[in-house]
């Protein structure tokens, strides 16, 4: 690929051109799995260019963390030589995440299996909207406590640290449900007109309804978020069926 403006050749699809001081692209689109991450180059409405970066996960915990940190570090490096606007990202949150942290764009999550065709098709639209602020402080309300002890803190904990999450307001314990045996368990219920769902925890015959507040901004984009945290509940098998 040249550049759009000195025609001068460029290393990579859509990278900022040095030479002219141009922009060659004004978004990158990144879809994420655990071993591989494809970045698309947008600018406007039209694709300039698409690259892979792959990685191979460590079978070892400690040695997986730098593998993860290492991978995600190679995607911002390359998101950095476009020099684009805004990055949209899709897909683990894992290393979204991990990416996210070394990179000062402007960051949104976007929906759906097809993430390059949904910014395209709502280019120019307001997206999921990145939270920066520590899980630790996204709890807030009248009600402080919480069911299940550590099981209710560690799902509390799960929805906190989801990206598109505002604040989390706890509920009042209602204990006249029907008892159960296994243990606490979480289900996110479906979003409102607003974005916004609602935690549900029972623990034994207690249930505690939580307020979540999101950064979605109508239910198509709060069932995104939806089915993100109820994935994240299964992964750490806190989810209700």
């Amino acid at each position: 690929m040249d550049c759009r403006r000195c025609g001068t050749p460029l290393e990579r699809p859509g990278d900022y051109c040095l030479v002219c001081n141009t922009s060659n692209c004004d978004a990158v689109v990144v879809a994420f799995e655990r071993d591989r991450a494809e970045l698309t180059m947008l600018d406007g409405e039209d694709v300039v260019g698409e690259t892979a970066l792959t990685t191979v996960p460590e079978a070892d915990p400690e040695a997986e963390v730098v593998e993860l940190r290492n991978f995600a570090g190679r995607v911002a490096d390359e998101i950095r030589r476009k020099r684009p606007e805004t990055v949209f990202a899709s897909g683990d949150r894992e290393v979204l995440r991990e990416a996210r942290a070394q990179l000062h764009h402007e960051f949104y999550r976007v929906a759906g299996e097809d993430p390059v065709s949904r910014v395209l098709d709502r280019r120019g639209e307001r997206t999921l909207e990145v939270v920066e602020t520590p899980p630790r402080e996204k709890l807030g309300g009248a009600h402080s406590t919480l069911i299940g002890g550590r099981g209710g803190r560690k799902a509390i904990g799960v929805v906190a640290d989801h990206p598109h999450v505002k604040k989390i307001v706890p509920g009042p314990i209602d204990a006249g449900g029907t008892g159960s045996r296994t243990g606490l368990r979480a289900k996110v219920t479906r979003a409102d007109d607003n974005g916004n769902v609602r935690l549900l925890l029972r623990d034994g015959s207690s249930v505690q309804e939580n307020r979540i507040v999101t950064t979605a901004m109508d239910r198509e984009t709060g069932e995104f978020v939806r089915d993100d945290l109820n994935e994240a509940l299964s992964e750490k098998e806190l989810r209700e069926n």
